[in-house]
């Protein structure tokens, strides 16, 4: 069974759920915006909510306009905290190199995921317990599949 909360919003168009069992409700432009090659925008959407405590939401490209077109979200994922209560706004870049992208306006440009979040003790230490990875960072585990290499 999945949970659900009650998000109060004011919005022009409310974000949608594209498919059933979808973890981002689409967003969509509020304002006409051209994007050229290398550029970025904020661009606003309309929404405002009221997250419930515990939660927040996070704002997340759409994997079709990436792929499609190279239209990102800079600060991906975005963080609404909810004690926000401003209008959603989304930093779109373009990443290519040659290409404009136009957004109008009523275009979907990201998507919102609303997750509950729990709020941390920062715990000073003088040591941290072991694990596997240890401090193992950026690429610390490879990018080729060991599968089939030679030992």
């Amino acid at each position: 069974m999945t949970e659900s909360v009650d998000v109060p919003i004011i919005a022009p168009t409310i974000p949608q759920y594209a498919h059933p069992g979808d973890a981002g409700a689409d967003l969509v432009a509020a304002e006409a915006v051209i994007l050229g090659p290398g550029e970025r925008a904020l661009v606003g959407t309309g929404v405002r909510i009221a997250l419930p405590d515990g939660y927040a939401a996070f704002v997340v490209p759409r994997s079709g306009l990436a792929a499609k077109h190279g239209i990102t979200v800079v600060n991906a994922p975005g963080t609404v905290d909810a004690g926000y209560r401003g209008e959603i706004k989304v930093t779109l870049l373009n990443t290519d190199l040659h290409a404009t992208y136009e957004v109008a306006v009523g275009d979907r440009i990201a998507q919102i995921i609303v997750l509950p979040v729990p709020r941390a003790r920062f715990v000073p230490v003088d040591e941290l317990p072991d694990s596997v990875r240890g401090e193992g960072g950026f690429g610390s585990t490879g990018y080729q599949s060991t599968e089939g290499a030679p030992s």
